[in-house]
Order: C-alpha cells, then sequence, then structure tokens
C-alpha cells in the first residue's frame, strides 16, 4: 500500500472510531465529535511534518512548503463535521485526500512550485447552525457580526459563541469582521468530497470532475387556497380544490424537467413538502388549502429563471382554470457556482496520466467550494464513488476508489500548482 492510501486507511479508521454514534457517526460543529477529527488531523499533519497552524475561530491549516513560499498556495481540504448518526466519510474525506496527497509528496521528495496547504474547516453541516458553509464564511469575514449570539446549535440550544468558547476559540474573531483566508491570497481551492447520489455507481466509473455546483431557487412556505366543500354535494364546475391546483402545477414542472433534459439542461426539481390540514381535511372533504414546498436546482442561472416564469404562469393559469390561488411566499435564491475551467482542464489532464476513467457531472449539493468559487478564488471538486448516498450510517465510500481519485489529483498538481 503506498504511502496516502495508507494515510487514508489509518485516518479514516480513527475518525470512525473517535465519533462513533451507532448506528453511524456524529460529529457536530463545535462539539467533541469534530474536535476530535481535527485532533486526528492534526495528528496526522504533525506526523508528515507540515507547518500547522489554527485560526481563532478553529480552521486548521496544514501546511507542505513548496519551493517559492512568496506565491499564493493551493489549497485543498473540506469540513470535518458531520451531521447526528451520518456517515464516515461526507467532509472527511476531502481533508483526508489532502493528507493523503501531501503525504504521497513527501515519500516521493517533491516540492510543488508552492505551498500546498490542507484546510480543514469548520461548521459546514446546517443541520447544526442554521447557517450555510457558516465555517468557511467565517474564515472569509463573510458573516454576520452578531452571528455568534443569533445562531443556536439546533441539539443544544447553545449560542454559537458559548460552543466556541468551550472549543478555546474567540467569537470576537467574527463580530470584529476579521478574516484568516484572503482570496486575493488564493492560487486555487479543491475540493474532494464523495458523490452523494447515485451517479457514478450507475455509471461504473470511480470518481468525477465537477462542472459546477447547481444554483437553487427554494419556496419553504407555499400556499395554495381554494375552498373547502363537500365531497358529494359540489359538482366539478363549482369546486375550488387544491390539491388538484398543486397537482396541475406538479405536472408542469414535471413537463418542463422533460424539456430540459431533452435538450440536455442542467435541472433537479423537488416538491418535498406536500399536504393539508389534518386538523381540517377528511375523506368527505374537497381540500381547500394545500402547503407545500419547491426546490428548483440548476447550474444554468437560464434554466433558474426559465423555472421562475413558469411558476407565475402557472399561477395565473390555476387561478384562471380552478379559482385557486398559489402563494409561493418568499424566495430563497442561491446563484449557480461554476467551476474553473483551467482546473477542470487540470484534473481532466490528470485523469488520462493516472488512467482512471472519470465522468463530469454537476453537483446538487452545496459545498464549501461554492464560498470559494463565489468569491472569485479558482476552485475545483473532485467527486468520489459513493454507495448508499450520503448524510447517513450506509455511506460505503471504497478505499480503491479513493485510491483512484488521488491518483488523479496527484497526477494533475504540478500543473495545477505552476
Amino acid at each position: 500500500m503506498d504511502a496516502g492510501s495508507a494515510v487514508a486507511e489509518e485516518m479514516f479508521a480513527a475518525l470512525r472510531a473517535a465519533s462513533l454514534d451507532p448506528p453511524g457517526v456524529s460529529r457536530a460543529s463545535y462539539g467533541p465529535g469534530e474536535r476530535a477529527a481535527h485532533a486526528i488531523a492534526r495528528g496526522m499533519a504533525d506526523r508528515l511534518g507540515l507547518e500547522v497552524a489554527i485560526d481563532p475561530i478553529g480552521t486548521l491549516f496544514m501546511t507542505l512548503p513548496g519551493v517559492d513560499r512568496t506565491t499564493k498556495p493551493v489549497l485543498i481540504g473540506s469540513h470535518l463535521d458531520a451531521v447526528p448518526h451520518g456517515g464516515n466519510y461526507d467532509g472527511a474525506a476531502g481533508v483526508v485526500m489532502g493528507l493523503a496527497l501531501a503525504a504521497r509528496l513527501r515519500a516521493a521528495d517533491r516540492r510543488l512550485p508552492r505551498d500546498l496547504t490542507v484546510l480543514a474547516i469548520r461548521a459546514e453541516e446546517m443541520i447544526w447552525f442554521p447557517m450555510l458553509y457558516l465555517g468557511s464564511r467565517a474564515a472569509f469575514g463573510l458573516l454576520p457580526k452578531d452571528a455568534p449570539e443569533t445562531l443556536r446549535r439546533t441539539d443544544s440550544g447553545w449560542t454559537l459563541a458559548q460552543h466556541m468558547a468551550e472549543e478555546g476559540f474567540d467569537a470576537d474573531f467574527i463580530r470584529q469582521g476579521r478574516a484568516s483566508l484572503d482570496p486575493a491570497h488564493i492560487h486555487a481551492f479543491i475540493e474532494p468530497h464523495i458523490e452523494q447520489g447515485p451517479v457514478l455507481v450507475e455509471r461504473a466509473r470511480p470518481a468525477a470532475i465537477v462542472t459546477g455546483i447547481r444554483g437553487s431557487i427554494r419556496y419553504r412556505a407555499c400556499r395554495a387556497t381554494g375552498a373547502w366543500g363537500h365531497a358529494g354535494a359540489v359538482p366539478r364546475r363549482s369546486r375550488r380544490d387544491a390539491v388538484l391546483a398543486v397537482a396541475q402545477l406538479a405536472t408542469a414542472l414535471d413537463a418542463f424537467w422533460d424539456r430540459c433534459e431533452a435538450a440536455g439542461r442542467d435541472l433537479v426539481l423537488t416538491m418535498g413538502e406536500c399536504f393539508t390540514d389534518p386538523v381540517l381535511h377528511g375523506i368527505t372533504k374537497i381540500p381547500g388549502a394545500v402547503q407545500f414546498s419547491l426546490d428548483i436546482r440548476s447550474e444554468e442561472l437560464a434554466v433558474l429563471a426559465e423555472a421562475e416564469g413558469l411558476l407565475q404562469d402557472e399561477a395565473t393559469r390555476i387561478a384562471a382554470r380552478r379559482g385557486v390561488m398559489l402563494d409561493y411566499g418568499a424566495q430563497l435564491p442561491v446563484p449557480p457556482a461554476p467551476m474553473h475551467a483551467q482546473l477542470r482542464a487540470s484534473l481532466r489532464a490528470g485523469a488520462e496520466a493516472a488512467r482512471v476513467p472519470v465522468l463530469e457531472m454537476a453537483s446538487g449539493a452545496g459545498h464549501d467550494a461554492m464560498t470559494f468559487a463565489g468569491l472569485g478564488v479558482p476552485t475545483a471538486m473532485l467527486f468520489i464513488r459513493n454507495q448508499n448516498g450520503s448524510h447517513n450510517p450506509d455511506e460505503a465510500m471504497d478505499l480503491a476508489d479513493f485510491t483512484a481519485a488521488l491518483d488523479v489529483l496527484e497526477a494533475a498538481i504540478a500543473e495545477i500548482a505552476a
């Protein structure tokens, strides 16, 4: 087993043992599981002879010095927190891969033209604190200054400031708008990550180069309002059936998805919540109100704009045909984050050199890479095949697939760092 694969095997076993919470693992943001994971990463960095630094909010920087230390570093990494009773690889694979790459470079006595810094980022999983990419945004000084007091962890009810203090960190860093990362001083950021869907398994590929992270438009509190009525007494022409109105909307969205797929355009649609009021509904009642949610994602801004237009058009049609009013509520927009073309080309060349068959695909989930790309940092992601999805205890990334993705990154890193 090569030096990188040995590091990976040891670290994944240590991470699982340190955060085991049957049936999976739990690594709460600014909690004991995340603390243990950072200690494991730091211990490996020390063994590899890397330079280690920690900023006031707990971001861990582990640096393999390059030839010219005055130039901007390449950053590789991800987060180490994990959802409750989740899997061992989501997030952690990116930090482990950075350290595994450093181990290979050390073993081969190779020095890159510039520093290689492995990042272990805090608090990515929104399930703990209600803030997207909390750790990476904090490191760039992007959080609201009152975040330490206004953000509370969902399991404990404690504020972010309280949890940071418990871990020995300084919430004043956020209150004062300070930053430990500067987009102008980063050559590139690469985030390896397990794939969180079934595409690589279905396509029998060990790894993928991410084309971009899908943006989204989300409506969390949609409502269709018609009129309650007697199921047997009201004829069709007089009904204002909210369920049929939402069904018409869902059918129109599904047809739009079909058209996008046929044209090779990127789109995923989800109506994750859809329900009538259990206090009011009944088998003999025409439903007068339905609440539902919408989550529409695409790499393409134009597709998101078309979807938004369709929602408004359908609301008009449904009101005219069925007498049901659709109110989508507040929109929660997130713009797409395209990955850097030259970095993608370097990873493709690395895959060819390493003879690893890869796909190119979008990421449907958000990642810390979104923060970096949104600030103009050249950013790339490398997916690793993973059975059974993510955020569940059945995550099953094979070490052979991790090693194949590491081969790609190792073959590409000289060009990336050049």
